[in-house]
């Protein structure tokens, strides 16, 4: 039998393993179990107080209560998910930093790219129902999105960059003629200052 625990979006896991109670909620509980996973991340209530307005939620849709061990499954589940999510991003924080004032962008292309190749071998293995291609073309979409913005992004800091050099340029050209630094040395500081030297 198969092990696969991988996860849909819902936070439902994928394959042939056995499936809680939690993971067998018929659709028209997506809403609650959105709100479920929302109060759980932020962690400001007693999961006990969780449960109970989320089995309250699911009686007023006549849908059978979840049992308060499948809950505290679940939301361990889920926590443990979270705080890997969380190291994550705090490790990509510090690798962008860490490649300078380009790096984001450069992380945005690469994983971007990822993206793309990861839907393009889904696609080419075959056998996906139109939901699976219409998420891997909102994936594909996002992704070059994401690039878009990273590029705008880029020219608004560079453009930036050039207002802040122009008005440092000019201020130490002020200063230098206040304090009898001759032109042509204010040209190779002025010049320095762009990076043109």
């Amino acid at each position: 039998m198969s092990t696969d625990t991988g996860e849909d979006d819902d936070g439902r896991r994928r394959g042939r393993g056995r499936l809680s109670s939690m993971e067998m909620l018929p659709e028209e509980a997506d809403a609650d179990l959105a709100w479920v996973n929302t109060e759980l991340r932020e962690g400001k209530r007693p999961q006990t107080i969780i449960l109970a307005e989320f089995n309250a939620r699911l009686a007023d849709r006549g849908i059978a209560s979840i049992s308060k061990g499948a809950f505290s499954r679940y939301s361990v589940r889920r926590a443990r998910e979270w705080r890997d999510y969380d190291e994550r991003l705090r490790l990509s924080k510090a690798l962008c930093e860490s490649m300078g004032p380009d790096g984001a962008d450069r992380m945005t292309i690469a994983l971007s790219e990822r993206i793309k190749m990861a839907a393009d071998a889904l696609l080419a293995q075959g056998d996906l129902s139109a939901k699976e291609i219409n998420a891997l073309a909102n994936a594909n979409r996002s992704a070059v999105s994401a690039q878009r913005h990273a590029a705008e992004l880029r020219r608004s800091l560079e453009d930036e960059h050039k207002r802040k050099v122009a008005e440092a340029a000019k201020d130490v050209s002020r200063i230098g003629k206040a304090h009898g630094v001759s032109e042509e040395a204010m040209q190779l500081i002025t010049q320095r200052l762009a990076g043109i030297a």
